[in-house]
C-alpha cells in the first residue's frame, strides 16, 4: 500500500495532493475487502463511503472539526484514516477496537453510537455549545438515507432549520438512481449553487433586501420564489429547504474530485446546509453491490469441521419457522419489524404474507404505536425488535399499548449477550423494563420447543401486552411437533433436590442444569426449575416450595437491579422467609464487545462460573 501505510492521521492525508485520492480510496477499499472479508465485520455500508469519508477528512481540519456518523457501520474508512489502520484487523474482536463510534477510543469519534438517526440531533447540540462558548470549528453530520427514517432525524432537522447553525447534513444515500434530468445539468446546477462567489453575491444580496423599505419585501420573496421553482423543477429540494437548510446535490458519493470541491466551496456557509450524496453499498466488490442486504454484514472465516454436525436452530430461525406456521393458522397475525427483516427472521413470512408484514423503516415508536392501531380493529400483532432497539419505543410500549391493555406480542430477539456489536447491541435491560409495566406478561424460553410454546400462548391471549426475549444463540432443542398452549405464570421442575433450589431464566436454564451432577458430587442435591415467566411467577410453586429451602439461587441474563432475582428477593421477605438467596445476573456496567461465550465467562454466567459460585455461596 504505497500510500496507506503513511496515513496516521488526517494531516498526513492532506499532504497528498488532490490527483492522488483516488488511488488512496482505492487502497482503502481493498484494504477493508481484504481484512473484513478474513476476520468478518460491516462490509458492503463501509464500502459505500470510501471516498465521502476520504474527502471529509481531507477539506475538513479534524479532529477540531466534528464529524458526527450515524450508526457507525459506514465508519471503517473514518477509523482507518484516524491512526487505527494497525489495530484494523482487532476490530470488533475481544479487547479490540469497537466496531462503532466509541468516544473513549479515539479523540476524532466525536459521538458514540449503536442505534440509527441520532447523528442530526448530537451534531446540533455540539453547534450550539461551540456557539455558547464562542468557539470556532465546523460539524458535520452523516446520515444514511435508511437512518432518515426514524422519527428521531426529522426532529433534528425542524430544529436544526430553526435555530440557523452552521451545520452541514451530508445524506448518504444509496438506495436512490440518479434519474436523467438530473444528469449534465444537475452537475452544472450543483457547481453554480456551491461556487463560492455565488455565494457571497447571494449573501450580500439578501443583506441588501433586508435593508429595503417595507413596500419592497415583495422583491425578496419574488427572489426566493423563483430560485426555489428553478431547483425543485430539477431536484428534490423542497423538504430541506421548506425546513431551513439549503440543499445541495445530488452528487456523485464515488467521485472522490467532485466531493472535495463541493465541500470545499460549501464549507464556510453559516447556514444549516444538506449535502446529498449518491453512493453504492459494496462499491468496488460485485457480489456485495448486488446483494448489500446479505454483505451488510460478514462473517469470521472459519475452518469448517470434520463431519456434519446436526446442531439445533439459532432461536431467530425458530421465530422464523413457528411465526409462518402460526400466520397460516391464523389469518389475523400480522409482523412487524422497524428495518429488521432479515435479522430479526421474518424473511420468510414477508415472502409467504406480503400483506399481513409491514416494515416500518427505523421507527421504532412507530412500530409499536402501529401495532396497537392493528390491535384495536382486530389483528394480532408480533412486533419482532431488538431487545436494544426496542428501548427506543418504552413510552408508547406504556402508553400506547400497556395502558390500554392491547393484546400485542412483542418478540425480543438479541436479549442478552449479543456479543462482537458490544455494549450498544447488548440486550440486557429488558427484563427490568418490561417487568415494571402494569398488565405486562413477561417470558424467557429455555428451548426452541418452549418458544413455540410461547408464541402460541402469546398468540392466544387477548388480555394485554405479552413479551418474548430470546437469545442470540442455539435453541438446543426444536422439532416439529405442534405447540402447547401453557399455562401464564407457570414454572417448569427441571430436577428436585433438597440442598438449594436455583431459579433460572431463559439461557440460564440449560446452563443452571448442566452443573446438577457436577453438584450431585459435592453431596448437593439441587431442585432446577425454569422460571419461563418472569412476571407473573408461579406462586403456587413459591408458596409451596420456597420455605422448604434455606438457599435459593436465582440466574438471569440481564441486569439486576429491577430484575428477576429482585422479584424472587422481595416476595421471600413479604412472606418473612428466613431463606439465604444469591442473585446472579449481569454487573452494573456496560459490557464490551467479544464472543458472546467469552463474554458470558468474563461476566460468571458461563456452566463453570456457575458452578463455582454455587459451591461459595452453599459453603
Amino acid at each position: 500500500m504505497k500510500y496507506l501505510n503513511n496515513i496516521k492521521s488526517p494531516e498526513d492525508l492532506k499532504s497528498y495532493p488532490k490527483e492522488d485520492l483516488v488511488i488512496i480510496c482505492d487502497e482503502l477499499r481493498e484494504y477493508i475487502i481484504s481484512t473484513i472479508s478474513e476476520i468478518g465485520g460491516h462490509l458492503a455500508p463501509t464500502l459505500g463511503t470510501i471516498e465521502l469519508t476520504t474527502a471529509l477528512h481531507y477539506v475538513y481540519d479534524t479532529p477540531k472539526d466534528k464529524l458526527i456518523w450515524d450508526v457507525g457501520h459506514q465508519a471503517y474508512a473514518h477509523k482507518v484514516l484516524t491512526g487505527r489502520l494497525d489495530s484494523f484487523h482487532t476490530i470488533r474482536k475481544y479487547k479490540g477496537l469497537s466496531g462503532f463510534l466509541k468516544r473513549t477510543e479515539s479523540e476524532y469519534d466525536v459521538f458514540g453510537a449503536g442505534h440509527a438517526s441520532t447523528s442530526i440531533s448530537a451534531g446540533l447540540g455540539i453547534a450550539c455549545a461551540r456557539d455558547l462558548n464562542n468557539e470556532n470549528f465546523k460539524v458535520v453530520s452523516i446520515i444514511g438515507d435508511g437512518a432518515l427514517t426514524g422519527g428521531l432525524a426529522f426532529e433534528a432537522l425542524n430544529n436544526a432549520g430553526h435555530l440557523k447553525k452552521q451545520l452541514l447534513v451530508v445524506v448518504n444515500d444509496n438506495d436512490m438512481s440518479i434519474s436523467p434530468n438530473v444528469g449534465a445539468f444537475r452537475n452544472y446546477l450543483v457547481k453554480i449553487a456551491t461556487n463560492k462567489s455565488y455565494n457571497y453575491i447571494r449573501g450580500k444580496i439578501g443583506k441588501l433586501i433586508t435593508r429595503l423599505p417595507k413596500g419592497f419585501k415583495f422583491i425578496e420573496a419574488l427572489l426566493k420564489k423563483v430560485e426555489s421553482s428553478t431547483k425543485n423543477f430539477f431536484l428534490p429540494t423542497t423538504i430541506f429547504e421548506d425546513l431551513g437548510f439549503r440543499y445541495f446535490g445530488p452528487v456523485d458519493g464515488h467521485n472522490i474530485n467532485e466531493l472535495v470541491d463541493t465541500l470545499s466551496n460549501i464549507k464556510d456557509l453559516n447556514t444549516p446546509v444538506v449535502l446529498h450524496t449518491i453512493t453504492k453499498k459494496g462499491k468496488g466488490l460485485d457480489y456485495a453491490e448486488h446483494d448489500p442486504i446479505k454483505y451488510h454484514g460478514v462473517k469470521e472465516k472459519k475452518e469448517k469441521p470434520n463431519g456434519k454436525v446436526q446442531e439445533a436452530p439459532i432461536f431467530q430461525n425458530v421465530f422464523s419457522e413457528v411465526s409462518c406456521s402460526l400466520g397460516k393458522n391464523n389469518k389475523d397475525i400480522v409482523a412487524i419489524t422497524a428495518a429488521m427483516r432479515e435479522g430479526t427472521g421474518l424473511v420468510n413470512f414477508a415472502k409467504e404474507f406480503p400483506d399481513r408484514y409491514f416494515d416500518v423503516g427505523i421507527a421504532e415508536a412507530h412500530a409499536v404505536t402501529f401495532a396497537g392501531g392493528l390491535a384495536v380493529n382486530g389483528k394480532i400483532p408480533i412486533v419482532a425488535i431488538y431487545s436494544t432497539f426496542l428501548q427506543r419505543a418504552y413510552d408508547q410500549i406504556i402508553h400506547d399499548i400497556a395502558l390500554q391493555k392491547l393484546p400485542v406480542v412483542f418478540c425480543l430477539d438479541r436479549s442478552g449477550l449479543v456479543g462482537e456489536d458490544g455494549a450498544t447491541h447488548h440486550g440486557v435491560l429488558d427484563i427490568a423494563y418490561m417487568k415494571c409495566i402494569q398488565g405486562m406478561i413477561v417470558s424467557a424460553p429455555r428451548d426452541g420447543n418452549e418458544l413455540k410454546d410461547l408464541l402460541l400462548t402469546a398468540t392466544n391471549y387477548n388480555s394485554g401486552p405479552f413479551s418474548i426475549r430470546y437469545p442470540k444463540e442455539s435453541s438446543i432443542n426444536f422439532d416439529n411437533k405442534d405447540p402447547n398452549l401453557i399455562e401464564i405464570g407457570s414454572w417448569e421442575v427441571m430436577t428436585t433436590g433438597e440442598d438449594v433450589l436455583i431459579l433460572a431464566v431463559g439461557s440460564m436454564v440449560s446452563r443452571s442444569t448442566d452443573i446438577v451432577e457436577r453438584l450431585k458430587e459435592k453431596n448437593i442435591q439441587a431442585e432446577v426449575i425454569n422460571c419461563r415467566f418472569i412476571k407473573p411467577m408461579d406462586l403456587e410453586y413459591l408458596n409451596n416450595n420456597l420455605s422448604r429451602f434455606s438457599k435459593i439461587v436465582t440466574i438471569e441474563e440481564g441486569v439486576l437491579h429491577g430484575g428477576f432475582g429482585e422479584g424472587v428477593t422481595a416476595w421471600s421477605s413479604d412472606k418473612n422467609l428466613k431463606n439465604e438467596i444469591l442473585n446472579i445476573g449481569l454487573p452494573n456496567d456496560f459490557v464490551d464487545h467479544g464472543p458472546r461465550n467469552v463474554l458470558l465467562e468474563e461476566v460468571g454466567l458461563d456452566s463453570s462460573s456457575l458452578y463455582e459460585k454455587i459451591i461459595q455461596f452453599i459453603k
